[in-house]
């Protein structure tokens, strides 16, 4: 059944945490196509940190019904300390795990 006018399927945004490594860098972002944006990453789409550093494993991602949430949660989480950083991806994700597959 289509859509009524003015009326918008929910339309998801994620905040993501990419590492190299356990413990390795980290990269925080923001986006609205949580899989494409890791393609992205990880095929070194876009010239950037995270491909200068070989950063394209998706360890955290936290999901947002509002995009400007999840943006005023990315700018949180980048001015976090590393620590906290790490503790939250371990809640999540204790081995570090690459996420990207289970997105499928």
């Amino acid at each position: 059944m289509p859509a009524e006018a003015g009326v918008h399927p929910m339309r998801f945004s994620y905040v993501y945490i990419l590492a190299s490594k356990k413990y390795g860098t980290l990269y925080v972002g923001v986006t609205s196509d949580l899989i494409k944006r890791i393609w992205q990453h990880k095929n070194e789409v876009v010239e950037g940190f995270t491909s200068k550093y070989g950063i394209s494993k998706l360890v955290y991602y936290e999901t947002h019904e509002d995009i400007n949430e999840a943006i005023k949660r990315e700018k949180q989480i980048k001015k976090w300390k590393r620590s906290w950083k790490t503790r939250l991806i371990e809640e999540m994700n204790l081995n570090w795990d690459d996420l990207y597959e289970s997105l499928f």
